[in-house]
Parts: structure tokens; C-alpha cells; sequence
């Protein structure tokens, strides 16, 4: 394995883009041709050429606002009532009017979407409220193209570096400390406007299939991006809005309502009867998941047995070679078809991720932060329900804006204590000569985290959840032992999730009522729009420890009428619909 160097070296740069995923390359792209004089650096754990939650493709874009299809104000309504009407709408919106523009770029780039046979975009239906899924039949391209835009571009790429901490000076953003994955050797990024784009908290929960990585959301993905806003000072939005994913029993896939819903598969209990108007994510419909295994009419089933031969010969194709390539010889390995059989799911665990909730980093239309020259997009802002179209869209937000943000500005001045501190708070774990790995301190929090805070939430289980966290970390400070370079990337990351453990308990506690579904299920209380229609924003307290506020939901730009504010919350089919 890689020995640990000691080394430390700083760099300067205009623009630092952490995390080349979707969001991240975007923001570069865009950041460069706005000013090709800028030095942008687009920086990355892994490599840029196949990192992030797109590595290994995309089958198609969940929320593309195509005219014809879907306007911006019926997606505004659509995410505002998923949402429970905490949403800024403004965000939403500015999403929805220019995403169609960045759809059109990507078809430029190569990537190629369905169409019909005059040459339209073939769009599916799934939510409520307009027409918004685009399949692509060879999404697995869509990094491949990405990349080749970037070295056309010209643009800085440093792989192999992990960001740790953001350094902040005179009231704003300053730069990031970075540790190199393969040596760790230090590197110092002295920086006018950081973006942050490093993705979903896809290591918070334990999988129920006992997987240590067989996270939904990419394992790579371990919740650094919500760790370094907390620790700059950064706020985040309604973190106790988790993330809870209907997922192929004992396989990190979904059950595909994006897919084999417009083509008639649906979610049916264990008698093959469809509980559920829409298979549209969200918490209501995993609330009606969980009530459904609850009153005894479980297991809940992807069913597709009762289509025709070449409409599942399509799912397959889609479901087996772009969404997921391992999962035909997952069903393989089982014995288990589409024609023949229903396929069992369960409930995933939890996890932080704007993809299919509201939480996140908090960000503006611009892709702002509440520190200034600091921005996040992607996965870990909490723009909701933001998915592949929606990281690529507000990181070209956040490209344009970093642009306009440093226009006659100088860097910030920072302290090299802090830089110190971080090196020490490091490297400790590679001193000791015995101790606790980074995988049990990264499995005992996450169990924890199945034990006490997967919905429904009790109070006293989350309050328990706080302790045993602290016990945890504890460990973690003072025992933890790393041996080489590999093992102190994964203390880094046994880190970023401790944090993100502590967060998801303070803001489950915090908002004393139930709301959005299984998301925030907290036993004993009622949903309560009377206190509690607002966002809750997290922050670093003065004690070091999370401290919460209240912010009141922004007036809306697109109104809500009161016949349409339930939809989501009436989605029980009433009489029991089977397939022949």
C-alpha cells in the first residue's frame, strides 16, 4: 500500500470546483468560457474521467422541463406539493425555465436522449403534474463526453486529492485544505470563490442487505461536502428530510418507477395488487411502502410479469445495461425474471441527498451559500429533487455566478493555524502504533444510525442516537489507527459520516412535528403547519456542536391552489387494482 508522506504544498487559483461528478465539470465548463482568462480547478478524490454518481451512466433525466411537455410553472407546482410547500420556489424555478437550454448542450456534448420518429424528444410521464422523464439510451456515455469537454476547455484538473476542510478569512471563502489520497501529502488551495460539488451523504444508513457499501447512492459519495459547510459556518436546510429510496431487495438498484412505470410495471404488495396512485418518489408514497408492510400485506413487489414479451425486453435493456450493468446477472445469480416474477424491495436506508428530498446545503437561485464565494450544487444542495439534469443546470449556475463574484477581487487572507490544526486533526490516526481501523469506527456509527434514527422516529432513540455518537467519536479522536494512505482517505470519510450522524439527529429533534411522509415520521406528533411551515437551517454553534433557526418560507412565484396541495398525500388506491 501507498506509504504516508510528509509534505505541504499551496497553490493558487481563481475558481476551486471540488468534486468532478455532474454538478462540478458543469460549473468548470461554464466558469471557463464565461472567462477564459480565469485559473479554474476542478478537483477530485478519485479521477474526473469516471467519478461521481453518473460514473457509471444514467438512464434517462428524471425533471427535464421540455416545451410541449411541461412548463415551469407545473414543475414549481409539482416540486412545491412533494415538498410540502417548503421549498424556494425561486430556486425551483430558475431551475425549470433554463434547464431545457442545458439539455440541449448536453445533446451537443453527444449524449444522446430518446426521440420519437420526428425526431422529438420522447418524453414519459410519471408525476403528477406534467410530463418530465427523457430516457437515454446510452447514458453510460454521458461522463465519457463530459471528460472530452473538459480537455477541450483546457481545464485544471488535480485527481487524487481529498478536500478535508474549506479555509475561510475576512467574512468569506479563502480556500480548502487537501490531502493527497495516495501519499498523503498536503496541498493548500488558495482560492477567490469555491464550488462545492462532492455529492450525496451516501454512507449515512447501514443497507438492510448487511452491505457495507452497497449504498444507493455511490458509496464513494460519504457526506464530506456537508461536513466541510458545517465546519465553514455554512448553513443547511431541513436535514431531517432524509433521503428513503424503494430499492430490489439485497441490491443496491431502485425499483425503477422511472422506468418501468411508463411502460406499465407498478409497486404491488405480496397478493399482486397495486396500493399506490403514483410510483413517483417521495415520502408519502415510502410513508404507504411502510404502511403497506406494517398492516400484513407484505413483501412489496416490483411487478412486471403481466406485460408483453418486448415491453419487458425494453426494461431489461434499459434497467440491466445503463441504469444498473451488474443487476441482469444480480437476477442471474437468483433466479429470478421480469416474465415470471415479482421482484421483492425494501426499504433503503437513509441518507442526505437533494436528488428525492429537500435537504442539503442551503443555496439560492444563484447556487449561493450563506458564506460568501462559497457555492454548492448537485446532490448536496438542497434544491429538491435535483438529479442528474438539476446538477448539471445549478452548477452551471454556480460557474456563471463564481465568474461575476471574483471580478476585482483579491484573496482573502486566512490563518495558518487553522491549517495547523487541520494537518494535526490529519494525521493523528497515522502515529499510534494500535488501534481501532476506519472501517469499524464507519460501521458502528452507521449501525447506530439504522438503529436509532431510520423513520419512524422515537425521541428517545434519537436522544440515545447523540450519545452514542459521541462514544463513537470519542473512539475516533482517540483511537482510531490508520496504516497507509488508502486507510486514512477512509478515516477522512469515517469523519465527514460521524458528522453527518450528529446533524441528522440534531435536525430530527429539532422539528418537533411529523412531515414529508417516512422522510420526517416522527412518532407522536402531528404535522403542524401552525409552527413549523419553514425551513430549519443547521449551523456550526459557538460550542461546536449543531444550532438551529427557523427561516420562513420565501413568498411564492407560482400560487398553489387548495385543490392541489394533498396530491401527494392522497396516494392510496382506494379499491385494489390486480393484473390479469
Amino acid at each position: 500500500m501507498d506509504e504516508i508522506l510528509d509534505g505541504m504544498t499551496q497553490i493558487d487559483c481563481d475558481i476551486l470546483i471540488i468534486g468532478g461528478g455532474t454538478a462540478g465539470p458543469m460549473a468548470a465548463l461554464k466558469a471557463k468560457r464565461k472567462n477564459p482568462e480565469a485559473n479554474v480547478i476542478l478537483l477530485d478524490k478519485a479521477n474526473v474521467k469516471r467519478s461521481g454518481a453518473i460514473s457509471m451512466g444514467m438512464d434517462g433525466l428524471n425533471n427535464s422541463v421540455i416545451p410541449g411537455y411541461a412548463t415551469p410553472e407545473q414543475y414549481t407546482k409539482e416540486i412545491t406539493i412533494a415538498n410540502d410547500g417548503i421549498v424556494d420556489q425561486k430556486a425551483v424555478y430558475r431551475y425549470a425555465e433554463e434547464c431545457y437550454g442545458i439539455i440541449q448542450e448536453l445533446d451537443e456534448f453527444g449524449i444522446r436522449f430518446q426521440k420519437d420518429q420526428n425526431g422529438e424528444y420522447d418524453v414519459k410521464k410519471v408525476h403528477h403534474i406534467g410530463t418530465y422523464v427523457l430516457p437515454m439510451p446510452n447514458g453510460d456515455t454521458v461522463k465519457k463526453a463530459l471528460y472530452r469537454q473538459l480537455r477541450k476547455a483546457r481545464i485544471n484538473i488535480i485527481n487524487r486529492y481529498m478536500a478535508t476542510r474549506l479555509l475561510t478569512g475576512e467574512g468569506r471563502i479563502a480556500g480548502a485544505i487537501c490531502v493527497n489520497t495516495r501519499t498523503a501529502e498536503f496541498l493548500v488551495i488558495r482560492a477567490k470563490a469555491v464550488v462545492m460539488s462532492l455529492g450525496a451523504a451516501g454512507r449515512l444508513g447501514l443497507p438492510s442487505s448487511g452491505y457495507l457499501y452497497g449504498t444507493y447512492e455511490n458509496a464513494s459519495n460519504s457526506g464530506e461536502g456537508y461536513s466541510m459547510a458545517y465546519h465553514a459556518g455554512a448553513g443547511l436546510a431541513n436535514l431531517e428530510c432524509f433521503q428513503i429510496n424503494p430499492l430490489i431487495k439485497d441490491y443496491n438498484g431502485p425499483a425503477c418507477a422511472y422506468v418501468a412505470g411508463p411502460m406499465g410495471g407498478y409497486t404491488s404488495n405480496a397478493q399482486g395488487e397495486r396500493f399506490i396512485e403514483c410510483d413517483y418518489w417521495s415520502g408519502q408514497m415510502m410513508q404507504e411502502f411502510y404502511d403497506e408492510l406494517q398492516g400484513g400485506k407484505g413483501p412489496v413487489y416490483l411487478k412486471l410479469n403481466h406485460l408483453a414479451e418486448e415491453t419487458v425486453a425494453e426494461i431489461e435493456r434499459v434497467l440491466h445495461i445503463v441504469e444498473r450493468p451488474t443487476r441482469g446477472h444480480f437476477h442471474s445469480g437468483r433466479n429470478t425474471d421480469y416474465r415470471k416474477d415479482m421482484i421483492e424491495m425494501h426499504i433503503s436506508e437513509i441518507g442526505f441527498c437533494s436528488g428525492h428530498s429537500a435537504s442539503g446545503v442551503f443555496v439560492d437561485e444563484r447556487a449561493r451559500t450563506t458564506v460568501d464565494g462559497l457555492y454548492a450544487a448537485g446532490d448536496m444542495a438542497n434544491v429538491p429533487h435535483n438529479y442528474m439534469l438539476g446538477a448539471f443546470t445549478n452548477g452551471a449556475f454556480a460557474g456563471l455566478d463564481a465568474v461575476d463574484f471574483i471580478k476585482d477581487m483579491d484573496f482573502a487572507d486566512f490563518d495558518m493555524g487553522d491549517v495547523d490544526a487541520e494537518r494535526t486533526r490529519v494525521l493523528v490516526p497515522t502515529k499510534r502504533d494500535d488501534g481501532i481501523p476506519p472501517n469499524q469506527i464507519e460501521y458502528k456509527t452507521r449501525r447506530f444510525v439504522n438503529d436509532y434514527l431510520q423513520p419512524p422516529k422515537v425521541t428517545a432513540k434519537m436522544e440515545l442516537a447523540q450519545r452514542r455518537f459521541e462514544e463513537v467519536r470519542h473512539d475516533m479522536e482517540n483511537e482510531m489507527y490508520v496504516r497507509d494512505s488508502h486507510e486514512l482517505m477512509r478515516s477522512l470519510e469515517a469523519s465527514a459520516i460521524m458528522d453527518c450522524a450528529d446533524m441528522a439527529a440534531a435536525a430530527s429533534l429539532y422539528r418537533t412535528e411529523s412531515r414529508w411522509g417516512l422522510y420526517h415520521n416522527r412518532v407522536g406528533y402531528e404535522r403542524d403547519d401552525e409552527n413549523w411551515f419553514c425551513h430549519t437551517i443547521l449551523t456550526k454553534g459557538d460550542d461546536g456542536k449543531p444550532a438551529h433557526a427557523k427561516k420562513v418560507v420565501d413568498d411564492y412565484i407560482v400560487e398553489i391552489d387548495e385543490d392541489e396541495k394533498d396530491a401527494y398525500n392522497n396516494q392510496r388506491v382506494t379499491s385494489t387494482v390486480a393484473a390479469e
